[in-house]
C-alpha cells in the first residue's frame, strides 16, 4: 500500500483521526504530567511547568541517577509533593506511561528515543510534549505521524524558538505585510558546541574540561556526539526551519516542495581533540562524518526560497541566522538590521532593527513578557511550555502540531540522504496528503 493509501484507509477508521488537532480534556483537579529525561534540558522545562498553573508532576523517569535527583531537588526546593519514580532499567519509561495515570509526558531524551516513546505514549492516550527533533529516520517520521492520526492523541513539538521575541515581532511585521510578498528566508543553527559534544565525562560538568564523548562522556556528550561520527547532514534543523515555516504558512497554504543539500569538509572536532588532548589522544583517530558547514536549500510551492545552515563545530559566536526577505525590505538578525523601501530614513542603508522590533511587539509578549523574565532561553521556554499546557488545559488544538513536527523534522533525513547521493536535489514528501491546501494559519494568531 502506498504511503497516501495507507493515509486515507487510516483516516477512515475513526473520527479520531479526522484531523491532527482531535483534542480530549485532561484529569480532574488539573494536569498530571511525567518528564522522560532529567538531564540539563528535562531540568530546565521541569523548572517551566512549575510555572504553569493547574500542572502536577506525577512521575520523572531517568536511567541517571545524577540527572533524576537534579529533578527531585528542584521539586523539593519548590514545595511540592514528591513524584514516582520510574529508573530501574531503559524500558523504566513504559512502566511509567502504565502506571503513572497521566495526562500528558514530557520527552527530553536523546534523539533517538524520541520518536518510539511519542508513538507508545500516543497510543496509551498520554498527549506528547517532544523536545526537538521528532525522529531520526525518515520512517520514524511516517510512524510518529501514522500513530498521532490512529489515536488522535495531541503531540506538539516544543520549538522554543518560534517564541523568541524578535521571531515573533517579525511574524507580525509578515502579517501586516511590512516587508510586502515574501521571496526569501533564512534560518539555522550557527552555535560552537565543541565544549558541549566533547568534555570530561564526570557528571554535574557538561560542559567542556576534556575531549571525551561516547560511553566516556557525559550529557550530550555521550548521545550527540555519536550522531557527528555517523550521520552528515542538517541534524538540528527546527531552530531555523520552524520560524521560517510559520512565516511562509508552511502546511497551511502553503509547502516544502523539494531540498537540495551541501557539507563541507570536517575538521572542528577533531582539531579540537588535538587541542585539548594531543595528537595521542584515541578520540583523535576518530573520523568525524558531519561536515562543519552544512547548508539545505528548500523550495516552497508558493514560489519561496528557505536556505538552513547548520554550524556546531567551529569557533563562532552564538546566531540562528535569521533573514526575512519580501518586495519590500528585509530584516536580518545577524546585524540587528531592517530595510523597509520607502519607510527607512536612507535609501539603501540599514537601520537598526530595535524600534520596529519594539513596534511590532507580539501581543504574547506584551502580555506574559512578565512573567517569562528569567524563564530559560530569554523566556522562549516560558511561552512554549505554556503554550503546550494551555492547549490541553483548553481542550484546544495544538499550535505546534503533528505536522509541523515531522516536516521540520524530517529535513534531516532527507538532507542526510541528498548529501548521501552528490548533493542531488529530492521530494519533500507531502505529510498532509493535500490538506495543506485548506488548512489555515492558528499559531501565535494572538495573546491567548
Amino acid at each position: 500500500m502506498q504511503r497516501r493509501d495507507f493515509l486515507k484507509a487510516s483516516l477512515a477508521v475513526s473520527a479520531l483521526s479526522l484531523s491532527p488537532d482531535f483534542v480530549f480534556g485532561k484529569s480532574a483537579g488539573g494536569l498530571r504530567v511525567g518528564i522522560i529525561g532529567t538531564g540539563m534540558r528535562g531540568k530546565v522545562l521541569l523548572g517551566e511547568l512549575l510555572k504553569q498553573e493547574g500542572v502536577e508532576i506525577a512521575a520523572l523517569c531517568d536511567v541517571d541517577g545524577f540527572a533524576l535527583k537534579g529533578a527531585t531537588d528542584i521539586l523539593s526546593a519548590a514545595g511540592r509533593p514528591k513524584a514516582r519514580i520510574f529508573s530501574d532499567n531503559n524500558d523504566a519509561w513504559r512502566e511509567m506511561l502504565e502506571k503513572a495515570r497521566l495526562d500528558a509526558v514530557i520527552i527530553a531524551t536523546p534523539w533517538e528515543w524520541h520518536a518510539p516513546m511519542a508513538i507508545a505514549a500516543m497510543q496509551a492516550r498520554v498527549a506528547v510534549g517532544c523536545e526537538v527533533v521528532a525522529g531520526v529516520t525518515l520512517e520514524d517520521h511516517w510512524q510518529v505521524l501514522r500513530t498521532q492520526q490512529r489515536t488522535g492523541t495531541p503531540y506538539m513539538l516544543l520549538e522554543n524558538v518560534c517564541f523568541r521575541r524578535d521571531v515573533l515581532a517579525t511574524l507580525n511585521m509578515v502579517r501586516q505585510g511590512v516587508f510586502g510578498e515574501l521571496m526569501h528566508l533564512e534560518g539555522g543553527y550557527e552555535h560552537d558546541l565543541r565544549e558541549v559534544k566533547l568534555n570530561s565525562g564526570v557528571p554535574g560538568k557538561p560542559y567542556g574540561g576534556g575531549v571525551e564523548f561516547g560511553d566516556k562522556g557525559w550529557s550530550e556528550a555521550r548521545w550527540r556526539t555519536p550522531h557527528s561520527v555517523a550521520r552528515n547532514g542538517e541534524l538540528y534543523p527546527s531552530h531555523g526551519a520552524g520560524p521560517c515555516a510559520m512565516w511562509a504558512n508552511i502546511n497551511r497554504g502553503n509547502r516544502f516542495l523539494r531540498l537540495t543539500s551541501y557539507a563541507s569538509k570536517s575538521r572542528g572536532l577533531h582539531n579540537h581533540i588535538v587541542a585539548g588532548g594531543g595528537a595521542d589522544h584515541p578520540n583523535a583517530r576518530v573520523k568525524f562524518r558531519l561536515g562543519d558547514v552544512v547548508t539545505t536549500q528548500l523550495a516552497c510551492e508558493n514560489g519561496e526560497t528557505v536556505l538552513l545552515t547548520h554550524d556546531t563545530s567551529l569557533p563562532r559566536p552564538y546566531s540562528l541566522g535569521f533573514r526575512v526577505q519580501g518586495t519590500r525590505g528585509l530584516w536580518m538578525d545577524v546585524n540587528q538590521s531592517i530595510y523597509i523601501e520607502g519607510k527607512s530614513e536612507t535609501p539603501h542603508k540599514w537601520e537598526p532593527a530595535q524600534p520596529w522590533l519594539d513596534r511590532y511587539d507580539h501581543p504574547l509578549w506584551k502580555k506574559f513578557g512578565a512573567a517569562a523574565a528569567g524563564g530559560g532561553h530569554g523566556g522562549m521556554d516560558f511561552f512554549v511550555v505554556r503554550a503546550f499546557v494551555e492547549a490541553l488545559k483548553a481542550s484546544a488544538p495544538m499550535p505546534i502540531n503533528i505536522y509541523d513536527a515531522v516536516t521540520w523534522s524530517a529535513i534531516t533525513p532527507l538532507s542526510e540522504q541528498s548529501i548521501g547521493l552528490g548533493n542531488r536535489t529530492v521530494e519533500f514528501p507531502d505529510f498532509t496528503a493535500g490538506d495543506w491546501k485548506t488548512r489555515k494559519p492558528i499559531f501565535a494568531l494572538d495573546a491567548s
